[in-house]
């Protein structure tokens, strides 16, 4: 709060709320945030459930519209805008206007920020206002901020300028706009650039390159392949999956997947901090193949998440969020072809690898048939430019030539549109059309219109706001507005309302996924074959590592082992582990109970209830030294649909006497289970009876001022950050530190930290580089746990060489740096970690 007298920071009467994904790290959010609170802003902390406080938030930073909030805070008119909307309205000492700052990729002239040259006076408005309208903005004179400058020569005095001294700044013909604004696409600038632009010195029949399509990763067909081998490495092994975190998933039975296949992504989802759920009304996600069918009316009409097993694959190899709207066919395909696409035979010219593939799936996903060559026959061909044999003999034969837009936006309106369209037929002479392909987005409307009309509109659109705000964007205030949902639109096919449950049993239609050449011969399967979905999924099988590791840790023998989970040796910080992975008997009793109910057996043996709470305990005495009396009450707990689970496995509550840093706790406090006192567990024990876990929440006023924490914000957090508080961030640990590295290790990696041992023989680890080859960014930190004994001393030298040589700040921190930043679910730092303020 500015005193008395004083001006008001920039971001007075802020309340911002960050969002964490691969662009925007924690390390990031936690300068940022310190940076805002400096200038007036009040940053949120999430709510109980880890999700943006929507109703009282004013502006979300992120520099992706890929988080699930995101159509939330659109219906409600908060502004979402990236993290250089911050650094710019403190350039200017006020606040930025939200437009040009918005992460959505369809407003595809955002970053642009333009001035105009030696244009005429009709033709600049018109290119201004156009820029204003995706996004951009417009100044009059030349900046140090300027992106392009629109210009016809290189004479005009701000094109002087900007080539001494904004080499940066990109002159552009007006050319280029006025084929992005025929597009709706942002084409790249190259062939317009003036001194020399290629699109008034070459010819449109001379040859252009086929770009690399930049959207189309595991999104080419509805059908995935082999996707999840592909997920990135973390410390020598898999990066651990977070994107289902506190996620319910249903697996629609008209996935067709066998049993192997659906346990081992079952296993994924639950190892991810998730649940599979079989009803559609208790799920977050959805994923079915064809757009129909009571639950994907019932899942589609309640707000879900609703995406094929394409989008599934895909959250799992990127580990982050994605709306199955964004890609077209990462939603369910309909079942029956779309309106009017029936009889349509399309052919293909100018597009390669993955823009091919993507497009002869898309074209057969609509109804229509693709044909690899061309005959009289074809209704239409789609074409990235217009020059090949193809494009030559569709004029002879009066063929329908479009580029690959309308088949895009016919697809995601769910209807034909109209061939006549300027931007359909636009071919820009040096431009190969398919380096804008695959990013079109479903329209929810329409989807809703004709699938599952009724219903309710997303939960989060119950309530939209309309914002008054100044002529810089500040906000002042809002109003809430409840709309009703209105069945809009004609009834649906009896695609979803008259789906039966036989349609379940139905399989996958196969869609073929090729490449090659365009004349190749269309390869044809024969009938007796296994389906081009059921090849594709039974590679992912064979090949994927995880899944390989999850059956064979699932069939572990408890005779290999100890079971029963870590049991305490004291209430605070040491803890005797058995560390071994073999389910419990309880385990296997309800596996066995499963598979027995799911066969249809006559005589079931068992009879236990199902898992309600899956619980991990930590601190613990009652069992302590009485191994018999903790197998009997685990038993009794079980009776009562209580299992007791160990650290590394999904959980639902972490239960404990007090709070305490145990490895235990700060592991599984990473994924954001209900934190309960284990007097709970005394209390069912004790009287026979399963109570409420509400009634026992775990209060400790002591330990949370003695650790500087408050419980209730670091399990929000947690569930905000889903394992990811530390992602991507470098700890290295000296191998002679105290207590040993393991539980450091284990710590820092259920945040989805990057660990490795540093030891005096170990050489370089960090790639040297320069600021330049990092873009000019300024050195990420790096961390190095180590206390100050003589030997671990010694390596301090070589550590801070080898993270300076890589361009990064070398950190190196007293272990109770982790725990607190583990604890407090929040990223900080602070001088007084520093190994080296610390005494001998």
């Amino acid at each position: 709060m500015a005193e008395e007298g004083e001006r008001p920071g920039v971001f007075a009467n802020c309340l911002l709320a960050f969002v964490q994904s691969s662009s925007v790290s924690s390390n990031t959010i936690s300068e940022l945030s310190q940076i805002v609170r400096q200038h007036g802003a009040e940053v949120l902390e999430p709510n109980r459930k880890g999700q943006i406080r929507i109703p009282q938030v004013t502006h979300i930073i992120s520099n992706t519209i890929d988080f699930d909030q995101y159509m939330e805070a659109e219906n409600m008119m908060i502004p979402v805008v990236t993290t250089s909307w911050i650094k710019n309205s403190i350039a200017r000492n006020k606040l930025a206007q939200v437009r040009p700052y918005s992460p959505d990729p369809r407003m595809i002239f955002s970053s642009v920020v333009l001035t105009c040259a030696d244009i005429p006076e009709l033709d600049k408005e018109a290119i201004a206002g156009a820029t204003l309208a995706f996004g951009g903005t417009e100044s009059k004179d030349l900046m140090r901020t300027t992106t392009h400058i629109c210009a016809l020569t290189m004479d005009h005095p701000k094109c002087v300028e900007a080539a001494k001294k904004f080499p940066k700044c990109k002159i552009v013909l007006p050319h280029w706009f006025d084929t992005c604004f025929k597009l709706g696409k942002r084409i790249d600038e190259t062939p317009y650039l003036l001194p020399d632009p290629e699109f008034l010195s070459k010819g449109s029949d001379e040859e252009v390159k086929v770009p690399q399509s930049q959207n189309l990763e595991g999104a080419t067909s509805a059908v995935p392949g082999e996707l999840i081998e592909k997920r990135p490495a973390l410390s020598g092994g898999r990066q651990k999956v977070i994107v289902f975190a506190q996620k319910k998933v249903m697996l629609s039975a008209d996935l067709n997947l066998n049993a192997r296949l659906r346990n081992s992504i079952t296993g994924i989802i639950e190892d991810s901090g998730g649940e599979v759920v079989n009803v559609a009304d208790a799920c977050d996600m959805f994923i079915c193949h064809y757009r129909d069918g009571p639950q994907y009316v019932r899942a589609a009409q309640s707000g879900k998440d609703v995406g094929n097993l394409a989008w599934l694959y895909y959250l799992i190899v990127h580990n982050e969020w994605t709306s199955p709207l964004r890609r077209l066919l990462h939603y369910p395909i309909p079942r029956e072809p779309i309106e009017g696409f029936k009889d349509m035979r399309i052919t293909l010219s100018n597009y390669g690898g993955d823009a091919r593939i993507y497009l002869e799936n898309l074209i057969t996903a609509a109804g229509a048939t693709y044909t690899k060559t061309m005959t009289a026959n074809n209704t239409h061909l789609i074409t990235a430019r217009m020059h090949s044999d193809k494009c030559d003999a569709a004029k002879e034969w009066n063929i329908e030539v479009v580029n690959h837009l309308w088949i895009e936006e016919s697809y995601a309106k769910c209807r034909v549109q109209s061939l006549s369209s300027e931007r359909y037929q636009h071919f820009p002479s040096r431009t190969n059309l398919g380096e804008v392909i695959g990013q079109t987005f479903h329209d929810e409307k329409v989807l809703r219109q004709l699938y599952y009309p009724g219903g309710e509109e997303k939960p989060e659109a119950f309530a939209r706001k309309k914002r008054k705000s100044t002529a810089d964007g500040q906000s002042a205030g809002r109003s809430v507005m409840n709309e009703s949902s209105p069945a809009v639109g004609r009834n649906a096919k009896a695609r979803g309302t008259q789906a039966t449950a036989g349609n379940f049993a139905t399989p996958a239609k196969g869609r073929h996924v090729r490449s090659g050449k365009e004349n190749d011969t269309p390869s044809v399967m024969s009938t007796g074959s296994r389906s081009a979905k059921t090849q594709a999924l039974s590679k992912l099988q064979s090949i994927a590592p995880d899944i390989a590791l999850y059956e064979k840790e699932k069939k572990r023998n408890p005779k290999d082992g100890p079971w029963g989970g870590k049991r305490a040796a004291d209430l605070i910080d040491k803890e005797r582990s058995v560390m071994s992975s073999s389910p419990t008997p309880d385990e296997k009793e309800d596996d066995v109970q499963r598979s027995v109910s799911k066969r249809g057996a006559k005589r079931q043996r068992l009879s236990l209830p199902d898992v309600e709470m899956r619980v991990v305990l930590t601190g613990y005495q009652r069992w302590l030294e009485d191994l018999h009396k903790e197998d009997a009450d685990r038993k009794k707990l079980r009776a009562m649909g209580v299992q007791i689970v160990q650290d590394s496995q999904p959980c639902d509550y972490l239960a404990a006497p007090n709070l305490v840093r145990t490895k235990k706790f700060l592991r599984c406090l990473a994924r954001g289970p209900e934190v309960i006192s284990s007097a709970f567990i005394d209390a069912c024990l004790d009287t026979g009876k399963r109570h409420d876990p509400a009634d026992f929440p775990l209060e400790d006023k002591t330990n949370e001022k003695k650790f500087d924490v408050k419980l209730s914000k670091s399990i929000a957090r947690a569930r905000a950050n889903r394992g990811r508080l530390l992602q991507a961030v470098p700890i290295y640990c000296t191998s002679d530190i105290k207590n040993g590295y393991d539980a450091y290790q284990t710590v820092a990696e259920a945040n989805g930290a990057i660990f490795k041992v540093y030891r005096a023989r170990s050489g370089t680890t960090i790639k040297p580089t320069t600021a330049e080859e990092d873009g000019g960014a300024p050195p990420e930190p790096v961390y190095l746990l180590s206390t100050n004994t003589a030997a671990e001393k010694a390596l301090w030298p070589k550590f801070e060489k080898m993270a300076k040589d890589g361009h990064m700040e070398p950190r190196i921190v007293m272990p109770d740096w982790l725990l607190d930043v583990a604890m407090k679910q929040e990223l900080v730092f602070d001088p007084k970690y520093l190994a080296s303020n610390k005494p001998s």
